[in-house]
């Protein structure tokens, strides 16, 4: 494995001295950089990724040769990698640039699904911090949920940071970017989804209705919640049990409580008992 120096994008010259080309930036390659150890271990594991440039620090080689992943990594210095990083990557030695994953509509989850009875999908609604998206996926992932639906004029795009906060789980659960949220609610309340809208000042709790089956579980984003429109698409509004002081959650721990709820009581979402 070769080591090298590595130069950020942004202070790299059109040219080498010498006249040769200078390395591509993430975006020329054609994805973004992801990084952290269950990021990018998730990404060489996984079948759908088209792997372009892999970089690792020393205490990371050992492990990557016992992998053997391709392309094979170039090892550099931690300082050198957080160089080629945006500021503030927390990059625990891995670096990766990947194609970014095939996309998928609402009608290739459903495919996926087939006959199963018992499914949960996640939907966000202007939800735009990718820290906050990547944390929902990493519940998704944890409660077995088939897919997480999102908006594209008000999601983020997949970026290492929202990579790092999903710990793996973009390569599990497919995201979804709709360009109508509620016409995706209708679809997949179409093939038996319940859809339920989370609301602090709704009447009834997520345990009181005791769903099972197919459930959409629709969050908002945490300063104006959901939209009146995407309240008005929802079969069902539900709470969460929260009080005192400070009774509103971030986001991502609103999901994963309402995920664990769902599940607690029945069998996972995965098919097994």
């Amino acid at each position: 494995m070769r080591k090298g120096t590595l130069t950020p994008p942004s202070s790299r010259p059109p040219s080498k001295p010498d006249g040769r080309p200078r390395p591509p930036a993430a975006a020329e390659i054609g994805g973004p950089w992801l990084w952290g150890r269950h990021a990018v271990l998730a990404a060489l594991a996984n079948p759908e990724r088209k792997l372009l440039r892999l970089v690792a620090t020393e205490d990371n080689e050992a492990e990557l040769r016992a992998l053997g992943p391709t392309p094979a990594p170039q090892i550099v210095s931690k300082d050198e990698l957080q160089r080629l990083l945006p500021p503030g990557a927390v990059h625990q030695g891995l670096a990766l640039i990947a194609k970014p994953l095939k996309p998928l509509g609402i009608e290739d989850v459903l495919e996926r699904l087939g006959e199963r009875r018992d499914a949960i999908v996640v939907a966000l609604d202007q939800v735009t911090d990718p820290h906050n998206i990547g944390a929902v996926l990493r519940s998704a992932a944890a409660f077995g949920a088939a897919a997480l639906v999102v908006p594209d004029r008000n999601a983020p795009d997949v970026s290492g940071t929202l990579a790092k906060a999903a710990s793996g789980a973009l390569e599990i659960v497919p995201l979804v970017r709709v360009v109508n949220l509620n016409r995706a609610l209708d679809q997949l309340k179409k093939s038996q989804f319940w859809t339920v809208g989370l609301d602090g000042e709704a009447d009834r709790t997520l345990a009181s209705h005791k769903l099972a089956g197919r459930v959409c579980l629709v969050l908002g984003s945490e300063g104006e919640g959901l939209r009146r429109l995407t309240r008005e698409a929802c079969d069902l509004m539900a709470r969460l049990p929260t009080a005192g002081p400070v009774a509103s959650l971030n986001v991502s721990n609103a999901a994963a409580i309402a995920l664990y709820e769902l599940v607690r009581d029945g069998p996972s979402r995965d098919g097994t008992a």
